[in-house]
């Protein structure tokens, strides 16, 4: 059986200089994901009365900034996974109603797609829930992905932010 792409650590070289960040390289490292979770706040407070449904892309958000080059944290795999999540814990709802039954089958359905589809988030598995648990209607599922598309900004963010540091830390060695 192949490695699957997902559960893969990034780049062996990105995580060295990572690991060696002083305070302000990982503070301007987490202004972006801070700065994407407020900006979604935002929107949400903005468009929207069921904050919790997007709590768990706070969550991917610092999965990023901790490892932007992790299979986790990749831009399809979060994708794939948050956006199948809400639509799985949306079906949940909508078949069983709100509640721990409608959650239970929308957590299984989640991880056993993740793992399928070689697209494994761990924080798809609270949006399943969430969406399960308190659903409201359909139209949170765009709303939903458009956050989620913010986010998958902020993995390239991330990732050129890292790349930025790699260029600066090699002109230091020299």
């Amino acid at each position: 059986m192949s490695e699957q792409e997902s559960l893969r650590p990034g780049d062996r070289a990105t995580r060295t200089i990572r690991q060696r960040l002083h305070l302000k390289g990982e503070l301007m490292l987490a202004a972006l994901p801070t700065a994407t979770v407020l900006l979604v706040l935002f929107m949400v407070e903005i468009l929207s009365e069921q904050r919790l449904l997007f709590a768990s892309l706070a969550s991917s958000a610092f999965l990023i900034y901790l490892d932007p080059e992790h299979g986790t944290n990749r831009v399809r795999t979060l994708v794939i996974s948050q956006l199948a999540a809400s639509v799985i814990g949306l079906a949940g709802y909508v078949v069983l109603g709100p509640g721990y039954q409608a959650a239970a089958v929308a957590m299984v359905f989640t991880i056993l797609l993740m793992i399928l589809t070689d697209a494994v988030h761990p924080p798809a598995v609270s949006t399943a829930l969430s969406f399960a648990l308190r659903a409201g209607d359909e139209s949170n599922v765009v709303l939903f992905g458009l956050a989620v598309a913010i986010t998958a900004a902020l993995v390239l963010m991330q990732r050129a932010a890292l790349w930025m540091l790699s260029r600066h830390h090699a002109a230091e060695a020299r």
